[in-house]
């Protein structure tokens, strides 16, 4: 893999409006894929949430949610610095949970598929709609490609994970728009805490019918908006 760095991605600073993320970009400031997401999510899945703490206990389930959420920070970490370089994941010493979950992505997604680099942790926005940081753009397996990683206490099902493909789509239509590029598959690189590694991609029609389906939910988060 090597890097090109064909396209410029702005800076961008994050900060939080009424209670959810928004970026700061070319002096707009504009709501985040995951805050939109979690704004138009459907009564079903606010139940099955809510089913979910009621079961394991709200305190426990903030426990689990604050674990998962500092194990995928340092799993991204250490994926970051592979993908700038940074990092030798042959003479680290340590065997931490979230290193040898980024070993079976790196080993498992990425080495003798991602062709070329053009930047991670991008800075990505459609204007006056929305913004977010792509984990990794690119060349895979020879398409043009917005990768995402993920971790996960469980192994996970295609139909589980409609949001994960939301936000890859918003990310892809984002990059076409701003940079006319010609994003042509998303691909998502998850594992779980135990080691379990999955591949899932999206492309072509239903790349497409995401897309859509995502625009959709950004007129539904502005409509909303405009209500409250």
């Amino acid at each position: 893999m090597q890097w090109n760095n064909k396209y410029i991605y702005p800076k961008s600073t994050r900060s939080i409006v009424d209670g959810s993320r928004h970026y700061s970009v070319n002096e707009e400031r504009l709501p985040s894929v995951t805050t939109i997401l979690k704004a138009t999510e459907s009564e079903e899945k606010k139940a099955s949430l809510q089913a979910w703490k009621d079961r394991v206990g709200h305190k426990q389930a903030e426990i689990i949610k604050r674990e998962a959420s500092s194990r995928g920070t340092s799993m991204h970490d250490y994926i970051e610095k592979f993908l700038l370089g940074k990092l030798n994941l042959d003479l680290l010493g340590d065997n931490t949970r979230e290193r040898m979950m980024a070993d079976q992505i790196i080993e498992n997604g990425l080495r003798n598929k991602l062709d070329e680099i053009w930047g991670c942790e991008a800075t990505l926005y459609y204007p006056g709609k929305y913004a977010g940081a792509a984990d990794c753009v690119g060349i895979y397996e020879k398409r043009e490609t917005i990768i995402d990683f993920k971790q996960s206490n469980k192994p996970k099902k295609d139909e589980w994970i409609e949001d994960y493909y939301l936000q890859c789509a918003a990310y892809a239509l984002a990059h076409d728009t701003v940079h006319g590029s010609k994003i042509s598959q998303a691909v998502i690189l998850l594992c779980t805490k135990d080691n379990i590694f999955q591949r899932f991609i999206i492309d072509g029609e239903r790349l497409k019918d995401f897309q859509k389906k995502f625009l959709e939910k950004v007129e539904q988060f502005y409509a909303q908006r405009r209500a409250n």
